[in-house]
């Protein structure tokens, strides 16, 4: 009774109470084990003690329903009460699509394989949108229809295709896209409204429209509510957001869309009132006309990640990322630029579209259509620039082992930049971590760094020196008059020129004076033997490994490859030095080229470092212009690397074909990424991760179907040259087919008298490659579906050495069959069209006369 009273008053827990109810039963247990004992002693206490233990029993049995079904209650109170529960039965995110298009993949590469034709790679690839505050509960109480908006995002926007930023051109890679629109219920909206009402903090005004009031303004760090997006995340997933890369994983992970519709009149900052647990599960009501036009609150909040630009879209470091829709509006670009710039209704706001220039209200049912298309733009936007960007190289590098020194050249003693506690200090543990997560699978890394005094290296120096360059800039006086400025930069490309051949020695004297154990496994003496010299059968040129076939025969890229003077690099090792120029008594606004800190090839990273606080940028955000500080290089040393490492791309910038440039958008240059000048954040989000590890398989298959087609077209143009068709005799009955058709099997089931040009061995050996490589093929875009990226890696290995290695092949029969064929020649002879008319006349007068001379004998028979 005691027991029930306290469940009852709400004192103790029903954990608790269990607990006391295990004691209760540990001494009705001794009692009844008492009784057994001492029954023969004294019949009346054993009497006594048996009616004690038969009521305990009772008591307790009876008990136990009541609290279980109290116990159960409270569970089912508090299920419906906490947000973000996943309980049993919990709808689980489905991922098999690949199983619908495995057929239509399989067709799609065999057609590219053995016909020619200009197909690229198909990767199936799933887009989850999630939508917040969009079924009547949010701001305006809009509700939008998720079944249509993912039929819309299929129909506009089926397939994209990347480009190289380095050449240009499409790569032969294209995403089958496939979209999945998740609503959000109630308690997860009110959840995200008061996380976001609780982080606000003042900011001063901002104007609400471009030509409106002046309304008080918000910050929101990002940062600080990125932890109830990552419990939606895993909410609706079941993964933990940003926990494991994607090679630690190696299974489906999938990416997400977050788009917020908040009620900002529930959220308002000057109220203090908080949402309790009949709040969350209140019926939300209608709005009125009047209601509707309050729904902006008076006020606006921005999202600052890491305190970088103030934005309403921002990247996080998981796997999602977030737009909201009741945030902002945020305007940022550059100065003087319509080219990328964010401004008052780049973003769809529910404001513009209920309420059209100031007047009555349209209702919500007559805007679906309009808002959905809005929507879906800016999905695609969001597809192209974060979720399948451009790659930056059209090849990376898949050595075994990588290296990345860190070497700061300075002309100074002042400071030190690897010394901890500074804002200038460069932390190379926090480098390297972000590095591991862009390697590929079985990679080794070393992160190593070291200063050194520029004087000390003169041609190193003069480089410097050498790759100053000015330009003149006009800018907008106090007065709105044009002023000429000279600013001084340094150019990348001179300073790689120039320090190509040092690169090595110093990485690997920094190797060496921090882990001489691993010198010999990444570096190699000069010591080389000759081409004929007996050492030439040992392990380290028997064992080279298949990409060194990538090395250049032409004598021309040859005598660029200068040789070091003291260390060469050893096979499957790849070194990225990151030079640091850490300079004093220079211009106070000097910048590398491009308004940035750094400049970045697959070769090597410059990065500019020097005393000066601030440089104002032609960038602005609200009424504020951007500065950059070159006296904290991390966050640009990281950019960097991963524009050399990864192939990544910054996520304002896209590769046109058409406009052969980079367009910018700069809708999302602000969130967790090192790149532009709206960021402020020395950190890589997992979704940037992956697309770094996806880079460097993508290049390999490009680069694998462009060897097949340089195969094909090689064993056509010798067709072209020693065979009058293809098929070595004109065909007769049937029209002449084009080239693009199944060459490969006409060859191969065509059989004549004559001779072949081509050996039938070789068609058997092709047949059976792309038979193997269609097969590999098909598996790898599994694989990539599925985000098993470390089988993915071996797998996209594998079939570029096969490919170059057939490659080697069909060339090496081709140059001996061209040998054979040199002693034929070729005559050209107007062909003789025999005519059959005489032939068949002859038949006709024969037949005739038969015909006569049975109907003569017959008539003298009569």
């Amino acid at each position: 009774v005691c027991l029930f009273g306290s469940f009852q008053q709400g004192r103790d827990s029903p954990s608790l109470i269990f607990t006391q109810l295990s004691t209760l039963t540990s001494i009705s247990i001794s009692i009844e084990s008492g009784k057994r004992r001492d029954g023969l002693e004294d019949m009346k206490l054993g009497v006594f003690l048996a009616t004690i233990s038969k009521m305990v029993d009772e008591m307790l049995f009876i008990f136990c329903i009541v609290l279980l079904t109290l116990s159960c209650a409270e569970l089912v109170i508090g299920a419906t009460q906490e947000p973000f529960r996943r309980d049993p039965g919990h709808p689980q995110w489905h991922h098999s699509a690949f199983q619908d298009i495995a057929n239509n993949v399989r067709h799609e590469m065999r057609q590219l394989l053995h016909s020619r034709a200009q197909v690229p790679f198909q990767v199936p690839l799933e887009v989850n949108i999630v939508l917040v505050g969009f079924n009547g509960d949010g701001g305006y109480r809009y509700s939008v229809d998720a079944e249509k908006l993912g039929e819309l995002m299929k129909k506009i926007f089926p397939s994209h295709r990347p480009s190289c930023m380095e050449t240009g051109l499409q790569i032969d890679i294209e995403y089958s896209l496939f979209y999945n629109v998740i609503p959000v219920g109630q308690p997860e909206l009110i959840a995200f409204e008061q996380a976001v009402k609780s982080n606000m903090v003042s900011a001063g005004s901002a104007r609400e429209t471009e030509f409106g009031r002046e309304v008080p303004l918000y910050d929101v760090e990002a940062m600080k509510v990125e932890a109830i997006f990552n419990r939606l995340y895993t909410y609706l997933f079941g993964y933990e957001a940003g926990t494991y890369s994607a090679v630690e994983m190696n299974k489906p992970v999938p990416n997400a869309i977050f788009i917020l519709n908040l009620d900002k009149l529930r959220m308002d900052p000057m109220t203090t009132s908080q949402a309790d647990n009949e709040a969350i599960y209140a019926k939300i009501e209608e709005l009125g006309a009047e209601d509707l036009q309050k729904q902006e609150g008076s006020y606006i909040y921005h999202y600052r990640y890491n305190g970088g630009s103030g934005t309403q879209v921002w990247l996080s470091s998981g796997r999602y990322a977030v737009i909201d829709l009741s945030a902002g509006p945020c305007i940022y670009g550059k100065i003087e630029t319509e080219e990328g710039s964010v401004d008052y209704k780049t973003i769809p706001r529910l404001q513009y579209l209920l309420f059209p220039r100031n007047r009555k209200p349209v209702k919500p049912s007559l805007s679906q259509d309009t808002f959905t298309g809005q929507l879906s733009s800016l999905i695609v936007t969001t597809i192209e620039y974060v979720i399948a960007p451009d790659v930056r190289f059209e090849t990376i590098d898949p050595a075994s082992r990588l290296l990345v020194p860190i070497i700061v050249l300075q002309n100074h003693q002042k400071y030190n930049l690897f010394e901890p506690g500074h804002n200038y200090t460069i932390d190379v543990q926090a480098i390297r971590k972000e590095v591991v997560k862009m390697v590929q699978p079985l990679q080794d890394v070393v992160v190593v760094g070291g200063s050194h005094n520029l004087h000390e290296h003169e041609k190193l120096a003069v480089a410097v020196l050498k790759a100053l360059r000015g330009q003149s800039i006009y800018e907008t006086g106090k007065y709105g008059h044009f002023q000429t400025k000279t600013r001084t930069y340094l150019d990348g490309a001179i300073l790689q020129d120039e320090m190509r051949h040092s690169s090595d020695v110093l990485a690997a004297g920094l190797l060496e004076a921090s882990d001489p154990a691993s010198l010999s496994k990444y570096f190699g003496t000069k010591h080389w033997p000759g081409r004929n010299s007996s050492e030439m059968t040992g392990s380290i040129v028997r064992n080279k490994p298949f990409w060194t076939i990538l090395i250049p025969k032409s004598q021309e890229k040859r005598r660029k490859m200068r040789k070091l003077p003291h260390v060469y690099r050893s096979y499957g090792t790849r070194v990225i030095p990151v030079f640091v120029l850490s300079l004093m008594g220079v211009d106070s606004e000097l910048m590398m080229e491009g308004e940035s800190l750094f400049w970045a090839s697959q070769e090597s990273v410059f990065v500019l470092q020097h005393e000066k606080n601030s440089i104002p940028l032609s960038y602005v955000s609200e009424t504020r212009r951007r500065e950059l500080q070159p006296m904290s290089p991390q966050r640009h040393i990281l950019a960097s690397i991963a524009s050399a490492l990864g192939g990544l791309v910054a996520p304002y910038e896209k590769a046109s074909h058409i406009h052969k440039r980079p367009l910018l958008n700069w809708l999302w240059a602000s969130g967790c990424h090192p790149f532009g000048p709206f960021s402020n954040h020395s950190g890589i989000s997992q979704l940037m991760s992956d697309n770094a590890i996806r880079n460097a398989i993508y290049a390999r298959v490009d680069k694998t179907l462009k060897t097949v087609r340089e195969i094909t077209e090689s064993i056509q143009s010798f067709a072209n040259d020693y065979l009058r068709t293809p098929l070595g005799e004109p065909t007769r009955g049937q029209p002449i087919k084009s080239t693009a058709e199944m060459w490969l099997d006409i060859f191969y089931q065509k059989k004549t008298n004559i001779p072949p040009p081509l050996p039938h061995d070789l068609v058997d050996h092709l047949e059976a490659y792309l038979d193997k490589l269609e097969e590999k093929l098909v598996q790898l875009s599994a694989m990539l579906y599925d985000h098993r990226l470390e089988e993915a890696h071996q797998n996209s290995s594998d079939i570029l050495q096969s490919a170059r290695l057939n490659q080697q092949y069909v060339d090496q029969v081709l140059l001996l069959k061209r040998v054979h064929m040199n002693c034929c020649k070729f005559e050209f002879v107007a062909p003789i069209q025999s005519s059959q008319a005489f032939f068949y006349g002859e038949i006709l007068v024969a037949g005739f006369i038969i015909y006569f001379l049975v109907i003569f004998f017959l008539s003298r028979r009569r």
